[in-house]
C-alpha cells in the first residue's frame, strides 16, 4: 500500500511508518511479527491494528529470509511433472504424511520438479532450508544443485548414501512375497512388468541390460529371487512409467505371446490396473485366465474389480518419517551439531485380494 507524507508524495508503508505512526521502535513493530512473545498482547494488538489499517500484511519474505538465514520452507523434488503429486495417490499419501510431520513448526512445503523452462532452475533459485530427494534419476541436475547449494537433504526411495539420511521401504523383500505367493499358487509362467523411464522399453530377453533407480533395482531382485530359486525364468517387460496407460502396453504384449503367462507381478498398482483392464478388454479373466499383483496398497487396490492383491507400505508413514529426518538434518545444520545419519528402512506385508487364484 501506498500512503501520502506530510508533503503529499506517496511513499511505501514500512515497518518505520507504523513506527512513526504508534511512536514506537522500528524492532518493536518487527518483533510484533517475528517475536510476538517478546511484547505484551496489548502492545502487539495496537501494532497490528495499525498495520492493519495502514495495509500492512508483514516484513517483505524475501528480506525476512535474507536476515533470519532460514526461507520457512523445505523443498520437495520430484522426478516428475508437479501433476505427478496430485494425480498418483501413493504420491498424495507421501506427501500427505509429509505435511502431518511439518504442520507443528510452521514450515511450508515447495515442490520441486527435474526440470523446468529454459533459464529456469528450480533446484538452483528456489529459497528452502532442506529438501526431500523423492525417487529421482541419480544423475539429475536438479539433484546435483541441491548438493552444490549445501543443503541438508534426505533421501526417500532413493539408494543410501553416506552423506544423507534415507528413507525407504523393503522393496526387495515386498516383491519376494509377492512372488512367493503367485508360485505357491502353482504358477510356473510368470510375467514381471516393470519401469525404467530411460532405459529400453518391451519385453526384455537379456535382464543384464536392465536399467533402473534403486527401487526399480531392488523389487526386481526380490522378484529373481523367489522366481530363479523356483526354476522359473520369468517373461520381463520393462515400460516407460508405472501409470495405468503402462500397464495396458505390457498387458497387449504378453497377451500377444504364443504361450501367454498365467500370473503377473507389476512394479506398481496403476500398472497393475491397466493388466486388469486390458484383460478385460481381451476376455482375459482375473484371475481364472490370469493372477495380477501389484505394489503399494494405494485406495486403487481396494477399489478394482476384483480387488487387487498387492504389498502394502505406508505412504503417509514414509512421509512422516521423511519429513522428521529433514527437520533433524536441519536443526543439526543450524546448531553446527553432528547428528547421526539414519538410513530407515519401513516395512511392507503381502494383502491377498480377489486378483490372484490357484493355477
Amino acid at each position: 500500500m501506498l500512503i501520502c507524507d506530510q508533503t503529499g508524495v506517496m511513499g511505501k508503508v514500512t515497518l518505520q511508518t507504523i513506527a512513526d505512526r504508534l511512536g514506537v521502535s522500528r524492532m518493536t513493530v518487527s518483533n510484533a511479527f517475528s517475536r510476538p512473545d517478546q511484547l505484551s498482547a496489548e502492545l502487539r494488538d495496537k501494532i497490528m491494528a495499525a498495520a492493519d489499517e495502514l495495509g500492512y500484511v508483514g516484513p517483505d519474505p524475501a528480506a525476512r529470509a535474507l536476515a533470519t538465514g532460514s526461507a520457512r520452507t523445505v523443498g520437495v523434488l520430484l522426478t516428475d511433472t508437479l501433476s505427478y503429486a496430485f494425480e498418483d495417490e501413493f504420491a498424495a499419501q507421501f506427501l500427505a504424511g509429509i505435511a502431518e510431520e511439518l504442520a507443528p513448526t510452521g514450515l511450508a512445503l515447495t515442490l520441486l520438479t527435474s526440470s523446468g523452462p529454459a533459464g529456469s532452475v528450480q533446484a538452483r533459485d528456489v529459497p528452502m532450508d532442506g529438501a526431500l530427494i523423492y525417487s529421482c534419476d541419480e544423475t539429475s541436475s536438479a539433484l546435483s544443485w541441491l548438493k552444490r547449494r549445501r543443503l541438508p537433504l534426505v533421501l526417500v526411495d532413493q539408494a543410501p548414501s553416506a552423506e544423507y539420511s534415507s528413507v525407504n521401504i523393503d522393496d526387495r523383500r515386498g516383491a519376494e512375497l509377492a512372488a512367493q505367493h503367485v508360485v505357491d499358487l502353482g504358477h510356473r509362467n510368470i510375467a514381471v512388468v516393470t519401469s525404467n523411464v530411460a532405459g529400453p522399453v518391451g519385453l526384455i530377453g537379456d535382464l543384464t541390460v536392465m536399467e533402473g533407480g534403486h527401487t526399480i533395482r531392488q523389487r526386481m531382485a526380490g522378484w529373481l529371487d523367489v522366481l530363479s530359486a523356483a526354476g522359473i525364468a520369468p517373461t520381463v517387460v520393462q515400460v516407460r512409467d508405472y501409470g495405468p496407460s503402462s500397464g495396458d502396453d505390457a498387458a497387449e504384449l504378453l497377451f500377444d505371446l504364443p504361450d501367454r503367462p498365467t500370473a503377473v507381478l507389476c512394479f506398481s498398482d496403476a500398472t497393475a490396473y491397466g493388466v486388469v483392464r486390458a484383460a478385460s478388454r481381451r476376455g482375459v479373466s482375473v484371475p481364472d485366465d490370469l493372477s495380477v499383483v501389484g505394489f503399494d496398497d494405494v485406495p486403487l487396490a481396494g477399489r478394482m474389480t476384483p480387488p487387487l492383491t498387492t504389498i502394502r507400505q505406508d505412504g503417509a508413514a514414509k512421509g512422516r518419517a521423511a519429513a522428521a529426518a529433514l527437520l533433524a538434518a536441519i536443526t543439526s545444520d543450524r546448531t553446527g551439531s553432528r547428528t547421526p545419519l539414519e538410513q530407515r528402512i519401513l516395512p511392507v506385508e503381502l494383502v491377498v485380494r480377489a486378483s490372484t487364484a490357484a493355477r
